[in-house]
């Protein structure tokens, strides 16, 4: 174990550990369980180191980003009214009467699956739904699902490679649509749509209305989140459930009991793969002395699975593990569009639960797992029958 900063103690980026980030993860986590490398900078892999960084904004900023990030990047007292303007987009209540659109949005997308043929789980189901049920949120027009299907896989691609210069005409890409949709609205004037779009730029924070640099912020954390982590959830559930033909069977015969497994499932198996702060201070964690200024990364996809929190990490106990699960975070920053994942995911399995009656791997196609920073499939060849 390196006590220089400079001198790795692991690379995330081998091939070695590509090929099965989980398993590569869970090693890390007992031999190195605070580690240093070039690409994670500090790698966080146990729950309560974790939970430590989570309870402790003033040494463990958000502000890790050089670019505005709203609110994610923000820590109280700065962060709190802008999340104070965001908390009631997820209410019960919203997501009441957001449901209908989400089911028939489902329901319409598992009715165009082929029926006995191989098919892609991620790119007919998982990332269209994730496109077609954001746009909906938000009250954006259908005529945006292929610009920001083409947009999320660039954006894909330019993190992956870790090149700043496609990075930042990503960005701009994105911005110009918001500011598209922005512009429309206050063109409209009273007879902009009554979408949750036209309702935050009627918020004000700090008795002012929102920049549009924040609303850009805001609205581009809220759909990269939503985009990847919904398509990744899906593929992650449906394969699972492919595995495991009898809990697909309880679930159909409970739908009741699909919130908690649907969560338990994404914790075995995370979405969304990490987060990063920033120290404020010189601080000891987990025995390494962190310099102020140092980069931390988060790994969900570790601090989930940590035996001495959950026992077996693969052991399906949602009842058991549900109180520790980090999968939506804690803190201060816990997402606030939990409410509205939780729902969209439930609602999915739902109707998949109800319409398909064979679910299994295609024979003769492997699955390929997406690679970090992003969870799931890249590539989920699956076939179904429907009832």
């Amino acid at each position: 174990m390196a006590d220089d900063p400079r001198k790795p103690d692991w690379n995330p980026r081998t091939d070695e550990v590509l090929r099965d980030q989980i398993r590569a993860y869970d090693a890390m986590r007992a031999q190195c369980p605070v580690a240093w490398s070039d690409y994670q900078h500090w790698t966080l892999f146990r729950h309560g180191d974790v939970m430590r960084v989570l309870e402790d904004h003033q040494t463990f900023s958000s502000a890790a980003s050089n670019h505005l990030s709203v609110p994610n990047g923000m820590d109280p007292p700065e962060h709190t009214p802008y999340r104070q303007v965001i908390e009631p987009y997820f209410s019960q209540q919203a997501m009441s009467e957001f449901e209908p659109t989400c089911r028939n949005i489902a329901r319409n997308l598992i009715n165009s699956l082929p029926d006995g043929q191989p098919f892609d789980v991620v790119e007919k189901f998982s990332r269209a739904f994730a496109l077609q049920i954001q746009c909906a949120f938000m009250g954006w027009p259908d005529s945006l699902h292929e610009p920001l299907r083409e947009w999320v896989l660039k954006n894909h691609r330019a993190t992956l490679a870790r090149d700043r210069q496609a990075m930042a005409e990503v960005a701009h890409e994105f911005d110009g649509y918001i500011h598209d949709l922005l512009e429309t609205r206050r063109q409209a004037g009273a007879n902009a749509p009554r979408d949750v779009t036209t309702s935050l730029m009627e918020e004000a924070v700090n008795g002012r209305p929102m920049t549009d640099g924040e609303l850009t912020s805001l609205l581009r954390n809220w759909t990269v989140g939503e985009l990847g982590t919904i398509s990744s959830s899906v593929s992650i559930l449906l394969s699972y459930l492919a595995e495991h033909p009898d809990l697909r069977q309880s679930l159909a015969n409970d739908t009741g009991a699909l919130s908690d497994a649907i969560d338990e499932i994404l914790r075995t198996d995370a979405p969304l793969m990490s987060n990063r702060r920033v120290t404020t201070r010189d601080v000891e964690i987990g025995g390494r002395r962190i310099p102020a200024g140092e980069k931390i990364t988060i790994l969900w996809a570790s601090a989930n699975r940590d035996e001495k929190v959950f026992g077996d990490p693969d052991a399906f106990c949602p009842q058991k593990n549900r109180d520790q699960n980090l999968l939506y975070g804690a803190g201060v920053h816990v997402c606030p569009g939990a409410p509205l994942a939780r729902m969209e995911l439930r609602v999915l399995v739902e109707e998949f639960l109800s319409s398909v009656d064979t679910l299994k791997p295609a024979p003769g196609k492997q699955p390929e797992r997406a690679v970090f920073p992003t969870g799931g499939f890249s590539y989920l060849p699956m076939l179904i029958e429907k009832r």
